[in-house]
């Protein structure tokens, strides 16, 4: 809200009950005076015409009824109201009225009185247009560089621009593509005509285009048009606004250069006459109406601009100059120059508050309260001063296009998982593979701080979780007020997720009507997807973790698996996944290592999470501050790759399903073609097979296509558990280097840039471009060998995936001789890492040049694949083998 108010000069309330809009108000001289002050012509929905010359109240009159010049009732709604030279051989202005079915040119005339009434005026008609449309609005000007008068085009609701030289009608011409009506201008400079589409984009049509285009009396006629029948009518230029225009004006401020002005529902647009965006301006409010007009500084427009919450905001360009308050809310707004004082603010709400204001520097009676005499205290004082400086300066410091979040949120969020079960599940499907399916209860605590409108809100969780409820309308709330929203999240697939933790987000309005996000994030237990099991000693994938501290009792660590377990040893635990394989944890007794092992390569990550996680919260609650968790390799590549492999695999099936689909569906219209002809034919003749063709075709589609669904929902699982040996593989590698959470998380953008496959990206292709990107950039073997320039191709589906896991073993290799994942320039500098025992690296040629030589021995000697014995080339070319 503004400290100033805009100063009443003149006001008036026109009617009762009557409606107005932006085109019902216009300035002018209207009666052709030549004193050169303007008067004020207002027209309603309701047909009445009124014309005001307004000056303020003098102290000893009782009545303004002299500033109402004349009052007239039309028998038609009033749509708009111009003022220009709209009659032939006469320079004089004239008043335009347009109507939904007509459109009238009037002359006002005034005649000087002899008696105490005062002057007398007077409303004639000079001509009129009966329209075949129904009219939106009008545009006037000196249409095809025509001077001393001024031409009418007219907008129908149906997209027709008809055109109208003076009492003469001239053509008509429909707009391409058209749906709905918008706001029409003209601009002199180009002799063109601009409106914004129902497409939402600015579209820009010449007079000489439109004059020379093919004359449709309909439309059909102008969209069956064909090139004998003339020019098919094109824009000049387009430009995509993204939103819906609520008014353009282009004003006439320098012969040299027109802009083009839009206002949007959320910005102000600024155009250069071919199209070009000058400067835009994001807008914190619903603007009602504007008017650009010109600036005493050359080179740039002044806007006046109206808002639904009563303000007038004054704008030089994009910055904002003075803000007063209204009010009302205008539909329309102008400037005058009256008898006693120039460049009034003319303002017509939608319901007749007619305004003429202008902008004072006086507060609105607003007085300073008397403060009690102190002493000053220089040092506070100063103290003060410098810590406003000091938000100043880091204020200023950037300037971001977002605005920055505020420190303390309006909405809090907080989500609390429930600690045991739910007593009765609520899962959808209550039983898998011989075992019930569970669900957990949570709870979300919304605080608000502030007024809080319309709040909405989400819960987001990765497939196969799914929740009771993922949308809650809630209703709006206010300063400090709570609300407890809860909902239950179970397993809804016959497969292991890959990520447990969901995300909730509750958009809202403030009370300004800013809309706003808050976001909070809450993590879902492991016992949700497996139960309680007995350990087995051998399994087919192993994993070691090694620890800094002695052993701990695994029953102590998961205290929510060993009261349920029917093994009361303590050096291992097993877990039962529900839709997956058996995983176990087993601790050593005389080392500080602990071995994760499963049937199931990606099985193993869950508890592999969760059992680091543990790990640091046990030790962390024992005030233990040097706990580390380490691994010392080999990484397990070649079961990574396994199910890289078959995830590919299924996209090429995919693919290949796709393709068959459409080779048939082309067969199977080609035959409905023949029979059809077969069919239609007066002379009926055999149908040589062509129904049992059909039949086979049908049964061939219908075969495709469930084999198609069935290897998507495969596509759907073998992705999943994608992500989780991903997720795996990723954790091994942070505790094999000892990676910080920056790295980590750049390590995961990488690896996991996706996280669903779709026919047109998928996962491959965008992991070898972000892997790629990697060695190139930050990864690469010395400063001198980073790519200065990245260019990329379009991302497709590769052939095969040596080439992604060449990329996937360099990286390893990188991250083993002490790479650095950073997105600075200098991460490339190597940093001194002792290697492991277990892990070798891969020597790299130092003249080689391309990043994808082969390196099939160096990868064999870094996965530590074990051979029984190796092959030694001899001096005569010969093999042998070598025990």
């Amino acid at each position: 809200m503004s400290l100033f108010k805009a100063r009443d000069w003149w006001a008036s309330v026109l009617g009762e009950g009557e409606e107005f809009d932006q085109g019902c108000l216009c300035v002018g001289d209207v009666d052709n005076s030549g004193t050169g002050y303007d008067k004020i012509i207002v027209g309603s929905f309701m047909g009445m015409l009124r014309i005001f010359s307004p000056h303020p109240a003098k102290p000893d009159e009782l009545t303004e009824a002299d500033t109402q010049l004349l009052e007239v009732q039309m028998p038609d709604p009033i749509i708009q109201v111009e003022l220009g030279k709209f009659v032939s051989c006469s320079e004089s202005l004239h008043l335009a009225v347009l109507h939904p079915r007509k459109l009238s040119v009037y002359a006002v005339s005034g005649t000087a009185g002899n008696v105490e009434h005062g002057d007398q005026y007077q409303l004639r008609l000079v001509y009129e247009h009966n329209l075949q449309r129904t009219a939106c609005n009008m545009t006037y000007g000196p249409f095809g560089g025509v001077t001393g008068h001024h031409f009418i085009c007219i907008q129908s609701m149906d997209g027709m621009l008809m055109f109208f030289e003076q009492e003469s009608y001239a053509f008509g011409r429909f707009l391409p593509g058209f749906l709905l009506p918008g706001p029409l201008s003209y601009c002199i400079r180009t002799d063109s005509f601009i409106t914004v589409s129902s497409t939402r984009q600015v579209e820009c049509y010449r007079y000489e285009t439109l004059a020379v285009a093919t004359d449709a009396d309909t439309k059909q006629d102008s969209n069956q048009q064909s090139k004998s029948s003339g020019k098919r009518l094109t824009a000049d230029w387009t430009l995509v606004l993204g939103e819906e225009a609520l008014d353009i004006c282009v004003p006439n401020t320098s012969p040299a250069m027109s802009s083009i002005f839009v206002l949007g529902e959320r910005n102000l647009f600024c155009l250069k006459d071919n199209g070009q965006i000058r400067f835009m301006k994001k807008l914190e409010f619903n603007p009602s109406c504007f008017l650009p007009y010109a600036s005493v500084s050359e080179g740039s427009t002044n806007v006046l601009m109206c808002n639904h919450n009563n303000m007038l905001l004054v704008y030089q360009d994009v910055t904002l100059k003075w803000a007063a308050q209204l009010s009302c809310v205008p539909v329309a707004v102008r400037v005058a120059n009256f008898l006693e004082l120039k460049g009034l603010v003319v303002t017509l709400s939608s319901d007749g508050h007619l305004q003429c204001s202008y902008m004072g520097t006086d507060p609105s009676f607003f007085t300073a309260p008397k403060v009690d005499a102190r002493e000053v205290n220089y040092d506070e004082i100063d103290a003060e001063m410098k810590m406003l400086q000091r938000v100043i300066r880091e204020a200023t410091k950037t300037q971001d296009i977002l605005p920055r979040a505020e420190t303390e949120e309006e909405l809090r969020l907080t989500a609390v998982v429930s600690s045991s079960l739910d007593e009765v599940s609520c899962a959808i499907i209550p039983e898998m593979n011989g075992m019930p399916v569970p669900s957990v209860t949570v709870k979300v605590k919304i605080k608000s701080r502030a007024v809080v409108q319309n709040p909405k809100m989400t819960v987001c969780v990765q497939p196969p979780l799914a929740v009771t409820q993922d949308q809650f309308v809630l209703d709006s709330m206010g300063s400090g007020s709570e609300l407890v929203v809860s909902f239950s999240a179970f397993l809804n697939g016959l497969y292991p997720p890959a990520d447990m933790s969901g995300d909730i987000a509750v958009s809202y309005s403030s009370a300004t009507g800013i809309p706003r996000v808050s976001q909070c994030k809450f993590s879902l237990p492991l016992r949700l997807v497996c139960y309680p099991s007995s350990a087995i000693k051998n399994a087919k994938y192993k994993i070691t973790v090694d620890t800094n501290k002695p052993p701990v009792n695994l029953n102590e660590v998961f205290p929510d698996f060993s009261e349920k377990s029917d093994n009361n040893d303590s050096s291992a635990l097993g877990f039962q996944l529900i839709t997956g394989s058996k995983v176990i944890v087993l601790a050593s007794k005389t080392s500080q290592r602990y071995r994760i092992q499963s049937e199931s390569f990606e099985d193993i990550w869950l508890v592999a999470k969760e059992l680091v996680q543990r790990f640091d919260q046990h030790f962390a609650s024992l005030g233990v501050k040097d706990f580390r968790n380490s691994f010392t390799g080999p990484i397990p590549l070649p079961e990574y790759f396994e199910t890289v492999d078959h995830h590919f695999e299924l996209r090429v099936n995919a693919q290949k399903y796709q393709d068959l689909l459409s080779e048939r569906a082309v067969q199977f219209r080609a035959i409905q073609r023949r029979l059809l002809t077969r069919f239609k034919d007066k002379t009926p003749g055999p149908l040589q097979n062509l129904d049992t063709l059909m039949e086979g075709t049908y049964r061939q589609v219908l075969a495709l296509a469930d084999a198609a669904e069935d290897n998507r929902e495969r596509l759907i699982q073998a992705f999943a558990r994608l992500r989780s040996a991903t997720h795996l593989l990723i954790l091994l590698l942070s505790l094999w280097q000892g990676l910080n959470s920056e790295q980590t998380t750049i390590l995961e953008a990488t690896l996991l840039p996706l996280l669903q496959d779709t026919p047109q990206l998928g996962w491959e292709e965008s992991v070898d471009a972000a892997v790629s990107h990697l060695l190139k950039t930050c990864l690469s073997r010395s400063p001198k060998d980073q790519a200065i320039s990245l260019s990329t191709g379009p991302l497709t589906i590769p052939k095969d995936t040596s080439r992604l896991k060449k990329h996937i073993m360099l990286l390893c290799d990188r991250l083993g001789k002490g790479g650095r994942l950073s997105l600075s320039s200098e991460a490339n500098v190597p940093t001194a890492v002792m290697m492991p025992a277990a892990c070798e690296t891969i020597p790299e040629p130092i003249i080689e040049q391309d990043e994808e030589a082969p390196l099939q021995q160096d990868a064999a000697k870094y996965i530590k694949k074990k051979q029984s014995s190796k092959r030694v080339k001899s001096k005569s070319g010969k093999e042998r083998r070598k025990k």
